[in-house]
């Protein structure tokens, strides 16, 4: 197989606002060809778009709108693993000669579909992802004693990383105790607990080791991919105190990668709520089980931005289609010591974490320099 890596990348800010989907995802492509050395629309032999949004032939519609006449365009939806999915098609499109390079655009509208599933509601499972956050953050709570203001350093974190994003959708601190204080959704979860649905569209530019040199000078390279689906359903998780599909897609991509998590420098961690980022850090093996909120605190305590450097989900906001897009860029930018007031000093490699519907359906992407 070729090696692939990014050479380019498009965002657009994370916001409420009236624009159409098309006209988002157009915004992050035109980012994207601004930022880039010597790209044409002629250089681009597939088209992917990431997107819950209804709207059909969007592929086709954004490469006629960009001036770009692909050998394939088609889109790709898994909900908030979305982005990172595309991202994994435009991997195999490249690595297998198919495709020299390939431009995926992710994004969301915030009243689009996918925040509210059809099949857990015709089951009765529940109506909304807090209930499932809930759910989680009762098991963890009872097994190893996480309180609430534990969980309220993840957004507090989070949010002061934002504040340096200029993507981001929120652009303010919260103390600790204005996030204890913000309004209860369920007995244990609250709304500064909570990433936001907005408006947001992403773009990234896959390409081949002997093209990729032509668009950039510092290339970022896939090493490790790892992806698994365990059911559409929450209920399949084993416990609610860790998620599987996290641990199996980390492992498969360290495996290919040749790495291990004590060599990631920086990571960007799907904290939908702020119990996933806890678990997360626990599976990945950031930290032993039980004590994610410990290493959260020293972050926090610290200022070390390695976890979410850009605010995650909970700062950024959270375009559900863009979103694995948005984290890759972030790890993209890290490593190519371009990240300004966010870099995280010496990154050389990075992880990427994105998931679905209470990690029923999980990405894990190893990036190096």
């Amino acid at each position: 197989m070729r090696k692939v890596g990014i050479a380019a990348s498009g965002l657009t800010e994370f916001s409420k606002n009236d624009l159409p989907i098309d006209t988002l995802m157009l915004s992050a492509v035109k980012s994207l060809f601004d930022e880039s050395q010597n790209l044409s629309q002629k250089d681009i032999d597939v088209v992917i778009t990431s997107t819950n949004d209804n709207n059909k032939y969007l592929a086709n519609i954004i490469s006629e709108l960009s001036g770009i006449s692909p050998k394939s365009a088609h889109a790709i939806e898994s909900l908030c693993n979305s982005g990172t999915s595309g991202i994994v098609s435009a991997y195999s499109y490249v690595a297998s000669g198919l495709a020299d390079s390939v431009l995926v655009i992710g994004a969301e509208k915030s009243n689009n579909p996918g925040l509210v599933l059809e099949w857990d509601k015709s089951r009765g499972q529940y109506t909304h992802p807090i209930y499932w956050s809930s759910m989680f953050t009762n098991a963890h709570m009872r097994k190893y004693g996480t309180t609430l203001e534990d969980i309220a350093y993840v957004s507090a974190k989070n949010h002061r990383n934002a504040i340096n994003n200029p993507y981001a959708f929120f652009k303010k601190e919260f103390t600790i105790d204005e996030i204890m204080k913000s309004k209860p959704l369920t007995e244990n979860l609250r709304l500064y607990d909570c990433s936001m649905p907005c408006d947001g569209a992403a773009a990234v530019l896959v390409s081949a080791e002997n093209t990729i040199k032509k668009f950039t000078d510092s290339p970022v390279w896939i090493s490790g991919i790892g992806q698994k689906s365990i059911s559409a359903g929450f209920t399949k998780n084993e416990e609610l105190t860790s998620m599987s599909s996290v641990i199996q897609s980390a492992s498969s991509a360290c495996q290919m990668a040749k790495k291990t998590i004590s060599d990631i420098d920086v990571a960007e961690l799907h904290d939908a709520f702020g119990i996933c980022e806890i678990i997360e850090l626990e599976d990945l093996g950031f930290a032993p089980k039980g004590k994610g909120s410990t290493y959260v605190k020293n972050l926090y305590d610290t200022d070390d931005k390695k976890i979410n450097p850009r605010g995650g989900l909970i700062g950024s906001g959270h375009p559900l289609g863009a979103t694995g897009i948005a984290q890759t860029i972030e790890i993209f930018q890290q490593l190519q010591g371009k990240a300004n007031k966010r870099q995280v000093e010496g990154a050389k490699t990075g992880l990427v974490q994105n998931m679905s519907a209470a990690a029923t359906s999980s990405t894990v992407l190893i990036l190096e320099s």
